[in-house]
């Protein structure tokens, strides 16, 4: 990767983490659709409807044994991954998220880490690795080698399962301005104004699922609707 590449990952990426430690108190705001982020009572009906979807087949997977959470945020999937999971990792780089998602009752048991999942290393191997409303924000230069990592992670039998967002304009707050699918960097704003610049991409099912499917995945990605979509599957592994 080219040095003024990197740079320029490195300090979005350094604002994205900033961004999130601001957010954190006020990051539950977007999933109970108050404030900047409702949008009128049918458009949050179908919201509900579809984040209703996600955390079911979130559930439905079934994340038993070992599990790792990439990026925990507030813990709104760290409490379904609790129901199953034997031992429970959670892993975010913000220390506010982190705190909030400590709030929950049924946690006391997971295992916090104050990581960067770019950053983060580690000889231990898990039945399955979960992350939720992370992986659009991967930069597309970073989308390889971080599914790289999710393999090593992964036991011999492991599983991966993910949630993300579509491309959706009338579903983020009203103050954010998604100008295209493509644009792959975006602006979010706090409550009290501040700005920042967050790495977004939105990659439709089927597109997503063939890049996968070029890095040896076999997995399944599926929308909700026209707001989320989910995948799972493990490591396409040589015969």
């Amino acid at each position: 990767m080219p040095a003024r590449l990197v740079w320029m990952s490195d300090s979005l990426l350094s604002e994205q983490i900033a961004y999130y430690r601001a957010r954190a108190p006020e990051y539950d705001e977007w999933m109970q659709r108050v404030g900047r982020y409702s949008r009128g009572d049918e458009a949050d009906r179908r919201w509900f409807a579809e984040f209703a979807i996600e955390q079911q087949r979130l559930r439905e997977f079934d994340a038993t044994g070992d599990v790792l959470e990439i990026a925990c945020g507030t813990g709104l999937s760290t409490v379904i991954l609790a129901e199953s999971a034997t031992n429970l990792v959670a892993l975010d780089a913000a220390p506010e998220m982190i705190e909030e998602c400590r709030k929950r009752p049924g946690l006391e048991e997971v295992e916090f880490l104050l990581e960067d999942a770019f950053s983060w290393r580690t000889e231990r191997a898990f039945d399955a690795v979960v992350f939720t409303f992370w992986l659009s924000h991967v930069p597309e230069e970073l989308f390889d080698s971080f599914w790289g990592r999710v393999r090593t992670l992964l036991k011999p039998r492991g599983r991966v399962f993910f949630a993300d967002s579509l491309y959706a304009p009338w579903a983020t707050a009203i103050d954010h301005e998604l100008k295209s699918p493509d644009e792959g960097v975006v602006v979010r704003k706090l409550n009290d104004g501040r700005e920042f610049h967050v790495v977004k991409r939105f990659l439709e099912p089927s597109v997503l699922q063939a890049e996968l499917d070029r890095l040896g995945w076999a997995v399944t990605v599926e929308a909700t609707g026209d707001l989320l979509l989910t995948g799972q599957g493990s490591f396409r592994r040589d015969p």
